[in-house]
């Protein structure tokens, strides 16, 4: 079936490969749903994502989310974010990947410490802060806390 090129441009126009801060951020964000909340757990409201099914591989599922994570800290260099904020991410990331690693009790502790929601926050005050022009993603709750 072909795509008509008014679908194509459509298409095309809405896929978030910019370098802008706008297209960072959906990005971003998409990424952190698919890792931390894309799935329900049956019988509960509880959503989990793939850091914690990934964590359910003996070292190389938690190295793969790690990775994962890596990729949101490399956006968020590209962003121009301080390294204050770059070395907070990576302490997220490499607390979830090092705390994950443990049998059991790092399966818990991957679906009650979502690193890349914490990380996806960082981003999201910073851009705020130097870019507010960025457009939110429709429907995103911007979570704002005095400091």
């Amino acid at each position: 079936m072909a795509i008509s090129p008014k679908d194509f441009e459509r298409v095309a126009r809405d896929l978030p490969i910019g370098r802008d801060p706008a297209s960072v951020r959906r990005r971003i964000v998409a990424v952190e749903a698919l890792l931390e909340r894309a799935f329900a757990v049956p019988g509960t409201s509880r959503r989990i994502g793939l850091d914690a099914i990934l964590g359910l591989v003996p070292v190389i599922g938690d190295l793969i989310a790690a990775a994962l994570g890596a990729w949101m800290i490399w956006e968020a260099r590209n962003l121009g974010m301080s390294k204050f904020h770059i070395a907070r991410m990576t302490g997220n990331i490499a607390f979830d990947t090092v705390v994950g690693a443990v049998p059991l009790l790092g399966d818990a502790f991957d679906v009650l410490f979502r690193s890349n929601t914490r990380n996806v926050r960082i981003v999201k005050r910073w851009l705020d802060k130097h870019h507010p022009e960025a457009p939110t993603i429709e429907g995103e709750v911007l979570e704002r806390r005095e400091v």
